[in-house]
């Protein structure tokens, strides 16, 4: 069950939605955790019991570190185990697949192991808790359930953002609801729910034609389109996520921080990567790449540390070879941009710097897109090496394919914070014209969530 889906919007939302009513705290949050537990369910039910084995692991060594608090020694040893085994828990359900399939020269075979959707994500969230707890920046969780709640609260369990257990530490327990909450969740899940199914479903399609098409029908200007498709796809889908989610967590009366401000504006790859989904760069900042010395150590330590979290941060979104190629291509232009390009880039007008970065992150989804390095390198060079095919030939070719170019117009216009500089103001009147918009929209969002004949969901990798 996804969020755009009729099951959710016409069912399992309405039902949950009446968690809110319930005044006593204790019954709310057991209410949501079977909301929860029953939504990751839907698809996945066997795989409910490895995520609450994961969450009993590092709510096992919270009571260890707590217990073994002046013996340093002990508790880092509990803090290592409890890492080791969620970690290693990702490892076999994301990994082994893929580490058989590479070294099946050695007579190793592909278990075909089912990856549990979301992993990637309540795995961080634990990792959070457990590192977090050791360090001594949160207290302890006595109650299983409501560590079990925070690590699988269906708003952001299979498409984030990463919400960490300190944002919403005291919330668990104590939080209210208002109408203005409710009204802002209300808003903020609509928008997100736009983005996913008006914007994100409709120029998805662009890149699925040229790529599945015969390539004598595209020249480099389909091929850059479709590129440019899928940079548009891939935000709206999950920044949409985050935004759901983000509403969601708003109306039941917790908050989560931002994931997106707006990353396609950005003039640098570094500024795009503070821009673009904030939860996980700052996991990777503050639980990876700080421990192993950040810019505090020698410049061959630091190189080292920099492609160790961008191989890594690649192999988070998926367990092949192009995220590891995309990962460590990230790290080597950061690299590059930091230790010569930097100052050059930033003499330039603002235009190109925009241009250059965008064309970077570009190039950067189709690796990401293309797991098949002959597919990969196919539509790279296409990209560049000028092949002119008439464009009406290459409409031609599919005609489905027009409706959704055209859909990129206002796809670009959305990812800019264009829409930012409409004040409605805060009086009745402004109120009441926000609610009405948003209610329209979300009409039109249902019309096309009914009659949708294709909605991808791009975080079964995660």
């Amino acid at each position: 069950m996804v969020f755009s889906s009729q099951t959710f919007l016409f069912f399992f939302l309405p039902l949950a939605g009446l968690c809110v009513f319930v005044r006593s705290k204790p019954l709310q949050n057991a209410l949501l955790l079977m909301a929860s537990l029953l939504f990751y369910a839907w698809g996945e039910p066997k795989m409910v019991v490895l995520m609450a084995l994961v969450t009993l692991v590092a709510y096992l060594s919270g009571f260890a570190m707590v217990h073994f608090e002046g013996r340093s020694g002990a508790k880092k040893a509990v803090l290592v185990a409890a890492i080791f085994v969620i970690i290693g828990n990702l490892f076999v359900f994301k990994y082994l697949n893929f580490l058989c399939r590479t070294l099946s020269f050695l007579g190793l075979e592909d278990p075909h192991l089912a990856l549990p959707i979301g992993i990637s994500f309540y795995s961080f969230q634990v990792l959070s808790y457990v590192i977090d707890l050791y360090r001594g920046r949160i207290g302890l969780q006595r109650n299983f359930f409501y560590l079990l709640m925070y690590v699988s609260f269906f708003p952001q369990l299979i498409a984030g953002p990463i919400v960490r257990y300190e944002t919403v530490e005291k919330e668990i327990r104590t939080r209210s609801v208002t109408m203005d909450d409710l009204a802002t969740g209300f808003r903020r899940f609509v928008v997100g729910l736009a983005k996913k199914l008006l914007l994100a479903n409709q120029v998805a399609q662009v890149a699925t034609i040229v790529y599945a098409g015969n390539p004598k029908y595209y020249g480099s200007l389909m091929y850059w389109l479709a590129a440019i498709a899928y940079t548009l796809q891939i935000y709206f889908d999950f920044s949409g996520y985050s935004d759901m989610a983000i509403g969601l967590g708003r109306m039941f009366g917790f908050h989560f921080l931002e994931n997106f401000n707006y990353p396609y504006i950005s003039l640098s790859v570094t500024e795009f990567w503070r821009r673009w989904h904030i939860s996980l760069s700052t996991w990777f900042r503050d639980y990876v790449y700080i421990p192993l010395g950040g810019n505090r150590v020698s410049r061959g330590k630091w190189i080292r540390n920099i492609l160790i979290v961008w191989g890594l941060t690649g192999l988070w979104h998926g367990a092949d070879w192009n995220f590891l190629a995309w990962g460590l291509s990230y790290g080597f232009i950061l690299l590059v941009e930091k230790l010569w390009l930097g100052k050059s880039l930033e003499r330039l007008p603002k235009p190109i710097r925009w241009l250059l970065c965008i064309i970077v992150v570009c190039v950067g989804w189709v690796m990401f897109n293309l797991t098949d390095f002959t597919q990969m390198r196919f539509a790279l060079v296409r990209m560049f090496n000028f092949t002119h095919v008439p464009l009406v030939r290459s409409l031609a070719a599919d005609v489905s394919i027009v409706p959704p170019l055209l859909w990129m117009v206002p796809a670009f216009i959305f990812s800019t914070p264009i829409s930012q500089g409409i004040r409605l103001g805060d009086n009745w009147r402004a109120e009441v014209v926000r609610n009405t918009a948003c209610l329209v929209l979300l009409a039109v969002c249902i019309l096309f969530s009914v009659s949708a004949t294709f909605n991808p969901f791009i975080y079964f990798r995660f």
